[in-house]
């Protein structure tokens, strides 16, 4: 089942930041275009890249936020996928842009979530949706309680 339309409000406070209006959820966004590598034998954006563009909204946004991961992984923390979910609607092609919009979405002792919409910026049409869930370990690979400044990030970021 499709979800109901992506429609983006900007935030003049959060420039970077925009409300879905059906949702009122907020998100951070920014933009990407297909490469030509991205897509497979059928001209579409091949399904395992769609991996790649949530990578990219979420290391936009923890980087915006003044928390990239370089930094995170320099204080002892790591933080694994350890589960993913997509759901695809329609196909991107080679150079369409799109907007990926990420957010923070569940926080546990030991796991983060964070949520992704991808439209497509030309007509707002939902393109994907989906999650990554990761799990806080230390340089040993054990598992360890969040950081504070990650904590600190789910807690100030824009809520609905």
């Amino acid at each position: 089942m499709r979800p109901k339309r992506f429609i983006p409000e900007l935030l003049p406070e959060h420039p970077s930041h925009v409300r879905d209006k059906n949702s009122n959820k907020i998100w951070h966004r920014c933009e990407m275009r297909t490469l030509y590598v991205d897509t497979d034998r059928s001209q579409v954006v091949y399904h395992a890249n769609y991996l790649r563009y949530f990578e990219f909204g979420r290391a936009s946004l923890m980087r915006e936020a003044n928390y990239p991961y370089k930094k995170i992984e320099e204080s002892g923390y790591i933080y694994p996928i350890i589960k993913t979910e997509l759901n695809y609607y329609t196909p991107l092609y080679y150079d369409d842009l799109m907007l990926i919009h990420t957010r923070p979405a569940q926080l546990e002792l030991v796991k983060l979530q964070f949520d992704y919409c991808i439209t497509r910026a030309e007509d707002g049409e939902i393109i994907c949706t989906g999650f990554t869930k990761h799990c806080a370990v230390n340089s040993d690979g054990i598992p360890v309680e969040i950081d504070d400044k990650t904590i600190k990030l789910w807690q100030q970021f824009p809520r609905e």
